[in-house]
């Protein structure tokens, strides 16, 4: 699994909470929601490296 990086997020109260709100409704963590919707927002805008295709394995 990739190393995952803690960084600190400020903001505003009301946006908090109404991710919150919608991470309870689809059964995620508040982290797995704003994660979630980040690399969806990237792959949209094509600015998310696309996954490696796995190797394929010598006949």
């Amino acid at each position: 699994m990739a190393e995952r990086k803690p960084f600190l997020l400020r903001t505003d109260p009301a946006l908090l909470d109404a991710l919150q709100r919608w991470a309870d409704e689809e059964l995620r963590s508040l982290n797995g929601q704003i994660e979630y919707l980040l690399r969806q927002s990237l792959q949209r805008e094509g600015r998310l490296n696309p996954t490696k295709p796995a190797r394929k394995k010598p006949e």
